[in-house]
């Protein structure tokens, strides 16, 4: 078993195990050493020139990193500094909340070529200075230029909820986004891009609080006032949407929430927590509607608008023994860390916990 020289595993480590044949070589590893490891399955062959120890691909596996790993793996077999991550794999690493199957493939952006190859596609586009940051290992789109990008291809929904998670975490600012849709007015899909920006509001603290807000508008409902706390005898419960006129409370339920839990809390206690608070406020006079994913299908969503408008037409109580609260901003129900490419080990005594997951529930 060949000994990884000190030298050669650091640089491993920076950018999740990803060995090339350069590094190797650099560190007096030689080719006869290099093909023994892999002969023998300690070492896997991820490109030409690019390897990764067994090891720590199961790492990497297991703390649901794989799409990093292969985006390195693809960078550091082209080896051109001019190219950057892009699109959903930028995505991925800044922590956004993707479709299902967004990392199929490896995306990246050159303004010098365009090409593709296995399991990995270059676009040809422009970079300004500011478009293209490092973090970490990883060379990608800024957050701005991300989520501009993403808005162009993917529907409406999912550009608006990209756009949503980053403004309620502080990734990017609307003066950020207004400047780089501005940087890229003749380029395709940037109305659809406008669109999906105009639609944000940074205080939907979930993908299906994005897709409730959109339902609901689409469907030409009074609008309702997103993350509002209701008050009533010392204790409150936050409304996901606020009919004011109606005294209607709008819950989005993901079953996420309810199963793992939230803001610190078990399932169990968010579930009872919410059922005491929701007793004491319909008795105080205050209505409400909870909307799951499946309420949205074209069907069930019909009924419910025609329910939800009935509501609608009639005032709330003109007494109120409860308060209603609006929320200047939404707050992030858990952390979502940035990855960096660093390799946190199973048998590290330092370190903090892996990074690098996103969020796809419906939380």
């Amino acid at each position: 078993m060949t000994a990884l020289p000190l030298a050669a595993d650091a640089r491993a480590r920076s950018r999740l195990g990803i060995l090339t044949t350069a590094d190797l070589h650099a560190a007096g590893v030689t080719e006869t050493e290099v093909r023994t490891e892999v002969r023998a399955g300690r070492w896997v062959r991820l490109r030409t020139g690019v390897f990764v120890a067994r090891a720590d691909l199961a790492e990497v596996e297991a703390t649901g990193r794989r799409h990093g790993l292969d985006a390195l793996a693809v960078l550091a077999s082209l080896d051109r500094p001019t190219t950057a991550l892009a699109g959903e794999s930028a995505a991925w690493v800044w922590g956004l909340p993707q479709p299902r199957g967004a990392t199929a493939t490896v995306q990246l952006v050159d303004p010098h070529r365009y090409r593709s190859g296995r399991g990995w596609r270059m676009t040809r586009a422009a970079l300004p200075p500011g478009d293209v940051v490092r973090r970490g290992a990883y060379d990608l789109t800024s957050p701005a230029r991300t989520l501009v990008d993403l808005a162009r291809d993917r529907t409406v929904v999912d550009a608006v909820a990209a756009v949503d998670a980053a403004l309620l975490r502080g990734l990017v600012t609307t003066a950020e986004l207004a400047a780089v849709l501005a940087a890229r007015a003749s380029v395709p899909g940037i109305p659809r891009a406008v669109r999906a920006v105009a639609l944000a509001d940074g205080r939907a603290e979930s993908w299906l609080e994005t897709k409730g807000r959109l339902e609901w508008d689409a469907a030409d409902l009074r609008p309702f006032t997103p993350q509002v706390e209701l008050w009533h005898d010392g204790e409150y419960l936050v409304a996901d949407g606020w009919d004011e006129e109606a005294a209607l409370a709008v819950m989005l339920d993901g079953r996420l929430k309810y199963v793992d839990g939230t803001y610190g809390r078990t399932g169990r206690d968010e579930v009872w927590r919410e059922k005491r608070a929701e007793d004491r406020l319909r008795a105080a006079g205050v209505r409400f509607v909870r909307l799951a994913l499946a309420d949205f299908a074209p069907r069930p969503w019909r009924e419910h608008v025609a329910c939800i408008r009935a509501l609608q037409a009639v005032p709330g109580p003109a007494v109120r023994t409860f308060r209603a609260v609006p929320r200047a901003a939404g707050r992030v129900r858990e952390q979502v860390t940035v990855d960096d490419g660093w390799l946190v080990r199973a048998d590290d005594r330092v370190g903090g916990p892996p990074s690098g997951s996103t969020r796809t529930g419906e939380r």
